[in-house]
């Protein structure tokens, strides 16, 4: 995780228990070197990796003050700014025909994973706002998605291999203005800043022993509109990192948001959106849940 404590700068983390761990002073102490940032700290691989699993697996009684700070005294950021943020759309069949009825979109199951961008801007961390603009829309929407973490570049990879170039898994809510669509394009109705809200956290790979078998929520001031698991997506996950990376290299640090259930408000009956004063609450099961109010930017 990414997190700042007493208003310092954004630090690394790792949660250890209801802790949270500086790992760069950590491995200081221990006389080593690591990255203090997430992103740097996947671009390193697995040797950093492995120095993390011995750092944390020693002994503890001699860690100094300031390693160590109890999770709920820390402010928790975006895990990390990804180079590309791959959406999938039309990715759980509920929400395919949910769609067709309210987005115009194809009834039919797409015969590919539908594919969009998210800038990198979007993104937003943990309890920091969705900007909400009257100005430029009058029906914000919600997408709770399961996050694939890159940790190695990925090009022209087999669904066999897949994971194998995975760092970990985090939670996305895939924000759209409904009404700005442009002539069948995503890009400014899924990518005006805070459209991507990410976090809580990354949970490693080896933390997620099935990440097609995950419970995904989400709730609007308390209540549930979303509910599915990730089994139930048209394409899995192994197919949409082969299918991506056949032509686009997948470079660590990207972040792959694999769609979204059934649930979302242009769905409802009547239509359900967002309005400033809302808290949006999005939950992966083994993963956490990521908060975000809803501001007028205005």
């Amino acid at each position: 995780m990414t997190y700042t404590a007493d208003d310092t700068s954004a630090r690394l983390g790792a949660q250890l228990d209801d802790h949270v761990i500086d790992l760069a002073a950590l491995a200081a102490h221990h006389g080593a070197e690591l990255p203090d940032d997430l992103l740097s700290f996947i671009q390193a691989g697995s040797a950093a990796q492995e120095t993390v699993r011995c750092l944390l697996a020693g002994d503890r009684a001699g860690w100094p003050t300031g390693i160590r700070h109890l999770l709920g005294d820390v402010s928790l950021r975006a895990p990390l700014r990804p180079g590309k943020i791959i959406g999938v759309g039309l990715n759980y069949v509920e929400h395919v025909e949910e769609s067709s009825r309210s987005l115009d979109t194809d009834k039919d199951l797409p015969p590919r994973p539908v594919l969009f961008s998210k800038p990198s801007t979007a993104v937003t961390g943990p309890g920091q706002p969705i900007l909400h603009n009257g100005d430029l829309t009058a029906q914000l929407d919600w997408e709770c998605e399961l996050a694939v973490v890159i940790g190695r570049t990925a090009f022209r990879v087999s669904e066999q291999d897949a994971y194998d170039h995975i760092f970990g898994y985090s939670i996305v809510n895939d924000i759209s203005a409904r009404d700005q669509r442009r002539s069948g394009q995503w890009f400014f109705s899924k990518g005006q800043d805070s459209y991507a809200p990410f976090g809580p956290a990354v949970v490693t790979a080896d933390d997620i022993p099935d990440p097609m078998a995950l419970d995904l929520s989400l709730r609007v001031n308390g209540v549930t509109k979303q509910k599915s698991n990730t089994r139930h997506m048209l394409f899995p996950i192994a197919r949409l990192v082969a299918d991506i990376s056949s032509g686009v290299t997948l470079e660590p640090g990207d972040v792959i948001a694999t769609g979204s259930p059934s649930g979302v408000g242009a769905g409802m009956v009547p239509p359900e959106f967002l309005s400033p004063g809302d808290l949006v609450e999005a939950t992966v099961e083994g993963i956490g849940t990521l908060t975000n109010p809803v501001v007028d930017a205005r």
